[in-house]
């Protein structure tokens, strides 16, 4: 499983998940990965950050985390059942319709992880930049 952040700036990193994703886990990632890109990106604060409703995602750590570091940037909440609203989802999509047409298969699961990492740092700049230019019409349609 792979964990991604992206903005209008750029994608930003991707951690290639071996276990299954737990709060202590998903934490880690949030204060060692997504904190300094969002730090970068948005130096003033005015960061949103948008997650779903996966259980480690609600964790009690997870959201004391957040709270701790409101004034860094802004958590979206998510209404229940809305993946209308996840942009991740269609980087996902592009993401494996990229996998399945390459040839030869990946052999092995370190091929496939260089070949998930490639397509990741190689994905269209218009391509997120319409994604997350779409935000407000997804989340006026919930």
């Amino acid at each position: 499983m792979l964990w991604g952040t992206f903005s209008w700036v750029a994608v930003g990193p991707v951690v290639v998940i071996e276990q299954t994703m737990k709060a202590s886990n998903y934490l880690i990632i949030i204060a060692n990965q997504l904190h300094p890109y969002m730090a970068f990106v948005f130096p003033t604060g005015n960061g949103i950050f948008q997650r779903n409703n996966a259980p480690c995602h609600n964790a009690q750590i997870v959201l004391e985390w957040f709270e701790e570091h409101t004034d860094e940037f802004h958590l979206m909440s998510w209404p229940p059942n809305s993946p209308v609203l996840n942009p991740m989802e269609h980087i996902w999509d592009v993401m494996e319709r990229q996998l399945r047409v390459q040839t030869p298969q990946c052999p092995n699961i370190s091929t496939l992880r260089d070949r998930c990492l490639d397509i990741w740092y190689n994905l269209s700049a218009v391509m997120y930049h319409k994604l997350v230019a779409s935000m407000p019409r997804r989340v006026e349609a919930v």
